[in-house]
């Protein structure tokens, strides 16, 4: 199926724009760690420009923001910064925007107010419940001191945010200069991700809730264990094939723009079901959440990476999560440890 997408137009080079269509520019900015880059959306909008996504709110991000707003399209006035979602890659410099240009920060409630949470973690000790739950997962001391060392990063990412925003939802329509762009909520990867729907022009702003060379992260994070969130992806997958073209151009967050949306979504529902098989498979015998990395990921998960190692705990247990909400898998808790098994 991978031989279904299509990738139409080069990726500009960190910190350089293309455009994608008329009066739409594909701007590439740096991250760091392994994915390297993130796409932004830069759409004509009367005599200004509207922005979808911002980049991580870094020194280096500001630089090169500094450098593209003595550009056209850019030098026109800013009306509105609209983020996908929460994740610093794509909020960090929505504070930054907004206060510079006296802008509007267009979100969704949920987005917004997890971020609000997530970046008042800065500064404080991690919290009790959050180690039980790597405890639980199987976490030994080494681990846990790596968590330690990095909680309260995502606060460190962003720029302060805007203290009111415009809220956005499932379903509205925005007008953007002389087009429509309709939200469609997606769930699973963050708690309300809006993805951006133009039919008139059959362009597709997907964030992080499609992207066509890797998977989304769907995790379960301490604040809530007992979560379901895979279930709510491969919903939103469902939702996405049954209300948006097969030929759509999907401008993603990620990787490069494509065509060929209905074989991703379904290269993406295959390859979880999959993976859930895989790992229902594992839990004939008795097995902790570090115990199952092996039946669900190819490279080596090592507790010397503590960020890596975060992102699986967090998707192992959302499948696990997945299988016992189902019935097909049991949890048990033994001495602080929680064990998973197969259901006869």
């Amino acid at each position: 199926m991978a031989d279904a997408l299509v990738y139409p137009i080069a990726a500009p080079a960190f910190g350089g724009f293309t455009p994608v269509a008329p009066g739409v520019w594909w701007v590439r900015l740096e991250l760091p760690g392994p994915l390297a880059h993130i796409n932004v959306w830069a759409l004509e909008d009367g005599d200004g420009w509207t922005l979808v996504d911002t980049g991580v709110g870094s020194a280096a991000t500001i630089a090169a923001w500094e450098q593209l707003l003595h550009e056209p399209p850019f030098t026109q006035p800013l009306k509105r910064v609209i983020v996908t979602h929460m994740h610093p890659d794509h909020v960090g410099m929505a504070g930054w925007f907004t206060r510079r240009f006296g802008v509007p920060l267009w979100m969704t409630r949920l987005e917004y107010l997890q971020c609000r949470v997530a970046a008042s973690d800065t500064g404080r000790e991690p919290p009790e419940d959050a180690l039980r739950f790597y405890r639980a997962a199987g976490w030994d001391e080494a681990a846990l001191g790596g968590y330690r060392g990095r909680f309260g990063k995502f606060g460190r990412n962003i720029q302060p945010m805007p203290d009111s925003f415009r809220r956005i939802v499932d379903g509205e329509c925005i007008r953007i200069g002389e087009d429509d762009w309709q939200v469609i909520v997606g769930t699973g990867h963050s708690p309300e991700h809006a993805c951006l729907y133009c039919a008139k022009r059959q362009l597709m702003i997907s964030g992080d809730q499609v992207l066509p060379r890797i998977s989304s992260n769907v995790s379960v994070q301490p604040m809530e264990p007992l979560a379901n969130p895979m279930a709510d992806w491969l919903a939103s997958l469902a939702k996405l094939r049954a209300a948006i073209a097969d030929d759509v151009l999907v401008l993603p967050s990620h990787n490069e723009c494509f065509r060929g949306l209905h074989a991703r979504l379904e290269q993406l529902e295959v390859g979880q079901h999959e993976a859930l098989d895989k790992l229902r498979g594992a839990l004939a015998q008795p097995q902790r959440v570090v115990d199952v990395f092996g039946s669900l990921f190819r490279r080596p998960i090592s507790p010397d990476n503590a960020s890596l190692m975060g992102m699986a705990t967090g998707e192992a247990v959302a499948c696990l999560n997945y299988l016992v909400a189902r019935g097909g898998a049991v949890r048990e808790r033994r001495d602080g440890l929680d064990w998973f098994s197969r259901r006869p």
